[in-house]
């Protein structure tokens, strides 16, 4: 079988070519040295505390205002809504969101909007 020379190696004589293949089989078949790699199992995430929207009782809506407010406010289901705005009536108040800041202001807003008593704060 004819072999074929690479550009570049014009007049390299096939047994310089032996040699050559044998060279480069050899570094080849050597083992490369790898760096130490360090595992890392846990990850340090830094997280703002939740914060979270508490409605209060009043006694200036209905309790069909305040549960149709909530499902606006939560996006909860009307069921959700009846037993939140029962444990405000019962307790004094209830907490309605946990999450991030700008989504609890948000909810405050809404219930806010007809009325409603309500404290965006950090838990």
């Amino acid at each position: 079988m004819a072999r074929r020379r690479a550009p570049g190696v014009a007049g390299v004589k096939d047994e310089d070519l032996d040699a050559i293949d044998v060279v480069a089989a050899a570094r080849l078949a050597t083992p490369t040295e790898l760096p130490d790699v360090e595992e890392i199992d846990e990850t340090d995430v830094a997280v703002a505390p939740p914060w979270m929207t508490i409605l209060h009782n009043c006694d200036c809506h209905t309790f069909e205002e305040v549960v149709r407010q909530l499902m606006k406010a939560i996006a909860c289901s009307e069921e959700k809504g009846w037993e939140l705005a029962w444990q405000v009536h019962n307790t004094g108040k209830a907490v309605v969101k946990v999450g991030p800041e700008t989504e609890c202001v948000r909810v405050g807003n809404i219930l806010a909007s007809i009325g409603l008593v309500v404290t965006v704060t950090q838990s």
